[in-house]
């Protein structure tokens, strides 16, 4: 069944329990928010133990070295082990950073702007154009970046095993195209994982530009709502088999696993890329903050230590990932207003509308109290061609808030819709 099944008397029905409801939600005066994909202060408390270490005379790496002073540019081996174990990766391949792997991803596209990186002919700034591809629905910060740079950002249509390869394979054939965004596992909004027939032909596709990127953003490789963890392939060794050993700048951090204001970033790459990496970030500043490198290493212990402590993350998000299924399918499963994905693991459940009333819904929930990313976000320039996507955020608040919030984007849901129809 759909509205379009319902006959005039039936629908315009429908729209007065629909009215009435929303007026009964307004009423409410709430204020709810479902904006951002921030860790609740409960996941927050599971770390507290971070703020006791390294501890009183403990202050040296496996090495030896004191944190507290200045140097080793590329991280401290204990927490570059570790990392490597949990991504399933060569610790040789992997720098440790500071709390951001969004400022190491603005890095590498800053510096390729400003220098080349260590592929290209020329400075990025002085090609005529730029292109980058973007799959949507994507993840807005990645989209800001390539903006600021004035990049002509290129979408392409994530489909149920990762973007459109069929697609991408065409616009590599461009020699200003010359990257990529990705989140290959619980990809933010829709929760999406990169298939392994995926993976192999991003790794293995030829591109006119010899300097062309994927920055492989791993940011929910942990971030399972289960007790299991995805498979997560090693796509640097993937790259080098399929001969192109610089494709990949593969970024992750702990951002929100402990802290996510004061966590430790990562990246991973070739050789080559990781030299030419270390080149510019030496001249940038002198190291990472190791004190908090090996204070993580110390809490987490060894990987499992990380895998346990994300089993209690997914105790605590896991209920309101459910809530949030079990409400929309409720409330809009028997009008076919509205379709959503179902993650199994991220941060983010990825919404769409009948076409051309997410804006719609947004501004209605926002009158209600209830505040959603903007609509369209999840695009490029926050440009939705179908207006119909909104991205729903439920780790920050408590689970009856989360639920309080669903329930009256039902409500905006289907109070948009009928008034698409006219009733």
């Amino acid at each position: 069944m759909s509205l379009l099944d319902l006959d005039a008397a039936e629908l315009e029905q429908l729209a007065a329990d629909v009215r009435a409801r929303y007026d009964e939600l307004k009423a409410k005066n709430l204020s709810l928010d479902l904006t951002r994909g921030k860790p609740s202060s409960e996941q927050l408390d599971l770390s507290d133990a971070l703020l006791g270490l390294p501890g009183a005379g403990e202050d040296v790496d496996k090495f030896g070295a004191d944190v507290r002073n200045y140097g080793n540019l590329g991280g401290i081996a204990d927490i570059r082990e570790l990392w490597a174990e949990v991504l399933g990766i060569d610790p040789a391949t992997l720098l440790a950073g500071d709390s951001s792997s969004l400022n190491i991803m603005f890095d590498l596209i800053s510096w390729s702007y400003a220098f080349g990186n260590n592929d290209s002919e020329r400075p990025w700034k002085d090609e005529e154009t730029v292109k980058w591809i973007c799959p949507v629905p994507g993840y807005d910060r990645h989209f800001a970046i390539t903006e600021h740079f004035g990049f002509e950002m290129v979408t392409v249509p994530m489909l149920d095993d990762g973007p459109d390869v069929d697609a991408i394979e065409q616009l590599v054939k461009d020699p200003s195209v010359k990257g990529m965004w990705s989140v290959p596992i619980f990809g933010n909004p829709t929760g999406i994982s990169y298939s392994r027939r995926v993976i192999d032909r991003l790794a293995a596709m030829e591109t006119a530009a010899p300097d062309f990127r994927i920055v492989w953003d791993n940011a929910y490789a942990v971030h399972t709502l289960s007790d299991e963890f995805p498979d997560n392939p090693n796509v640097i060794a993937i790259g080098e088999q399929a001969g192109h050993a610089n494709r990949f700048w593969y970024l992750s951090s702990t951002s929100k696993i402990t802290f996510a204001g004061a966590g430790v970033s990562f990246l991973a790459s070739s050789k080559e890329n990781l030299n030419w990496y270390s080149h510019i970030a030496g001249v940038r500043g002198i190291g990472p903050n190791k004190v908090n490198q090996l204070a993580h290493a110390k809490f987490f212990g060894d990987a499992e230590g990380v895998r346990t402590l994300m089993r209690k993350h997914a105790g605590i998000l896991a209920p309101k990932f459910a809530a949030i299924q079990e409400i929309l399918e409720d409330r809009l499963g028997a009008y076919g207003v509205a379709t959503w994905t179902k993650p199994e693991g991220g941060y983010f459940i990825s919404l769409d509308v009948i076409d051309g009333t997410a804006e719609r819904v947004w501004e209605l929930a926002k009158q209600a109290g209830i505040t959603l990313t903007k609509a369209g976000a999840s695009f490029p320039r926050g440009e939705d061609p179908r207006g119909r996507n909104l991205r729903l955020a439920p780790s920050l608040p408590p689970l009856e808030e989360v639920t309080e919030a669903m329930d009256g984007v039902a409500t905006c849901v289907l109070l948009a819709a009928v008034e698409k129809l006219g009733a």
